[in-house]
């Protein structure tokens, strides 16, 4: 059995992982591959948030993967031989206004139905884990089990695993998927076609824009601007990762060991534009010095934008089309990489001829829901 999976993102690696690790033989297609949202992205692992609230399959989605991360990264790094810079020292959520104390008290409530270990805070014990906190800050909440995962390093972990595992990677862009009755693989850019038995088309917010599809088969998938900022100190500035709540918008902060500082993101509906702006920068730093006041003293590293793909219900779509023998996986919106170890293993259990797993099933592409296929 031979698999085509078009998009090199952290869901199609991840993947192209579980599938070869089931015995099934893989091609990635991808002109850069682990280059945009993936390796824009800060990598927060936090227990919940507020997507999950009112939405209890998506809910039940994102524990599971939130259950299986630790031993997916385990695996992972074993077989790659590679750090995925996963971390499950804390995530701590902050205050620093009314709306937001109350947000937190709603997400403690939450937390303790759902058997997801938290710990409220006063504003003195989240000074206490961080000194750098500005006085505003009012109260927290702290998740000790979660934590982070350095995308950048997951997906060159992914890469080496598909390698060491006998994966194909094709660097070149698809055009057009070959339909005849069913799936059968993709033409490319440069010329030729890869042929499999079974093709997943994982590009994010391109994946509708692939030629070759018949109408209604994959929705459009809507692509949301993210701004991210890169700072960097001689050492760590924070000691665990930090979602800072103002204003009624959040800023996570995300430490990496080697003293860089990952700051984001803002929320942008502006078609596939990715340019990074001036305002963008001034509203991320806005917010972090709100939570950190010393985070202007910083040296800048990097920023970037990258594009979340939304689907019309920004619910993910995993698993077969109507369609024989093509599959979705995209749609992940703001939390691919915390759904991308159930994802993976969702797909890879399809692709090897078993069922879409029961946390999996009310995000099929046929869902018939408005937002899938068929």
């Amino acid at each position: 059995m031979h698999i085509v999976i078009v998009g090199g993102g952290v869901i199609g690696l991840a993947t192209a992982w579980r599938a070869l690790a089931q015995g099934l033989a893989v091609t990635v297609v991808d002109p850069e591959p682990a280059s945009r949202a993936s390796y824009a992205s800060a990598g927060m692992l936090p227990p919940a948030n507020e997507q999950l609230y009112d939405d209890e399959p998506l809910r039940r989605l994102y524990l599971a993967s939130r259950d299986r991360y630790p031993s997916f990264v385990a695996e992972l790094e074993e077989v790659s031989g590679r750090s995925t810079g996963h971390r499950r020292d804390g995530v701590l959520d902050v205050a620093l206004d009314t709306v937001a104390v109350a947000d937190l008290d709603r997400a403690h409530r939450f937390h303790k139905a759902h058997g997801i270990r938290t710990e409220a805070l006063t504003a003195e014990e989240c000074r206490a884990y961080e000194p750098r906190f500005a006085p505003s800050v009012r109260g927290g909440l702290l998740a000790p089990d979660d934590g982070a995962v350095d995308p950048r390093r997951l997906t060159a972990a992914l890469l080496a695993a598909i390698e060491r595992l006998g994966g194909t990677l094709v660097t070149d862009r698809v055009t057009d998927v070959l339909i005849e009755g069913r799936a059968t693989g993709v033409r490319l850019a440069g010329g030729g076609t890869v042929t499999g038995d079974r093709t997943v088309l994982a590009a994010g917010c391109w994946t509708h824009l692939l030629g070759g599809l018949p109408p209604g088969v994959v929705p459009q998938i809507r692509p949301v601007k993210g701004q991210i900022l890169r700072l960097r100190s001689d050492g760590p500035f924070l000691h665990r990762t930090t979602r800072g709540l103002v204003g009624g918008s959040a800023v996570y902060l995300v430490p990496r060991a080697d003293g860089e500082l990952v700051v984001g993101a803002t929320y942008e509906e502006l078609g596939y534009d990715t340019t990074v702006t001036a305002g963008g920068l001034a509203e991320l730093l806005g917010k972090a010095r709100a939570v950190l006041p010393e985070v202007t003293g910083l040296a800048f590293a990097e920023v970037s934008a990258a594009l979340r793909p939304g689907s019309p219900d920004d619910r993910p779509l995993i698993g077969a089309t109507s369609v024989p023998d093509l599959l979705l996986a995209t749609g992940h919106f703001r939390i691919g990489v915390q759904l991308c170890a159930v994802t993976a293993d969702a797909l890879a259990a399809v692709l090897s001829g078993g069922e879409l797993p029961e946390a999996a099933r009310p995000f099929s592409p046929v869902r018939g829901d408005g937002a899938g296929a068929g």
